[in-house]
């Protein structure tokens, strides 16, 4: 049980809602920053005069995959093959800059991984997006079946939504909706066609592929994925659909931790509540620094 009382220990130290309003009302993100480091929360962002907005975000996520890797160690392995598959993201993240990067993107920090790297280390280094792809091909990401970035990109997210789904029961319909949010995005905002293929990779039965609209991929979707879409008849409306789906993962993540005896739930549960807290504390930073924008304060109502 000591993942699980670890774990207990680590959300003693979240922010909390409250935390969070109040940051956003610092006034500029050195305020925010100094108010933060003062608080009981266990961040502990940079504090250079040059820092940006950026940054500080990117360390406050990066104390969420210090977590996991804390909560890995803690584990037994075989316990700790469902936050190694939640955990993944962050190395998704990395995939994703790097991509960016060999694409014309600026270089961006990258999540530092230790043990939950099935790939980093070595795809860090690659020179050219044909090479991170082979490396991905014999990774548990397996291969994406092409060399355009944006296609790797999106079959990463997929992937990471598939390899959730399977190895984290509890966490399946975050998995489904992430998914469903993904493909809605990208058949309705993109304008992107996908083939039988893809449908079969997901996992998410064949129906939705001739979706003519949100509402009707909704309808053609399994009820795991579909729910994500929920009152959603618009593209503008999946912003809404997407910070409802942290509301309900936040929502499923507390009946994991306090309602189930089962150690791997509650550090999955834990591990939810962690990056829901370090969401509403980046949204917070953002409107302190951007003197109350709008999106980010959006975020930031929605959450707390």
């Amino acid at each position: 049980m000591a993942g699980s009382v670890r774990a207990r220990l680590l959300l003693e130290r979240r922010a909390g809602p409250e935390l969070a309003l109040e940051l956003a009302e610092a006034g500029s993100l050195e305020d925010a920053i100094g108010y933060l480091q003062r608080s009981p929360a266990r961040y502990s962002p940079r504090t250079a005069r040059t820092v940006h907005l950026e940054q500080v975000q990117h360390d406050v996520a990066s104390s969420v995959g210090l977590a996991a890797r804390v909560l890995a160690a803690w584990l037994p392995r075989e316990a700790a093959v469902g936050l190694r598959a939640m955990a993944s993201w962050f190395e998704l993240v990395n995939l994703e800059d790097r991509l960016a990067y060999l694409t014309g993107g600026e270089l961006r920090s990258a999540f530092e991984l230790g043990a939950l790297s099935s790939v980093w280390e070595a795809a860090a280094e690659a020179s050219s997006v044909d090479e991170l792809r082979r490396l991905l091909s014999r990774s548990p990401w397996g291969d994406a079946g092409t060399d355009d970035p944006e296609e790797i990109a999106l079959w990463l997210r997929f992937a990471w939504a598939k390899r959730v789904a399977k190895q984290v029961p509890a966490a399946e319909p975050w998995a489904a909706g992430a998914a469903a949010l993904v493909l809605a995005t990208e058949m309705f905002v993109a304008g992107r066609f996908f083939d039988a293929a893809v449908a079969r990779e997901l996992g998410l039965g064949p129906a939705w592929v001739s979706a003519t609209s949100i509402a009707d991929l909704r309808a053609r979707l399994p009820a795991r994925a579909a729910w994500a879409l929920d009152g959603v008849e618009d593209p503008p409306g999946l912003f809404g659909a997407e910070l409802a789906w942290w509301r309900r993962l936040g929502l499923d993540a507390e009946r994991l931790v306090h309602g189930r005896l089962d150690e791997a739930d509650v550090v999955i549960g834990a591990l939810a509540l962690l990056a829901l807290d370090a969401l509403r504390v980046n949204a917070a930073l953002a409107v302190a620094a951007r003197s109350g924008s709008s999106t980010a304060r959006e975020v930031l109502d929605a959450l707390c």
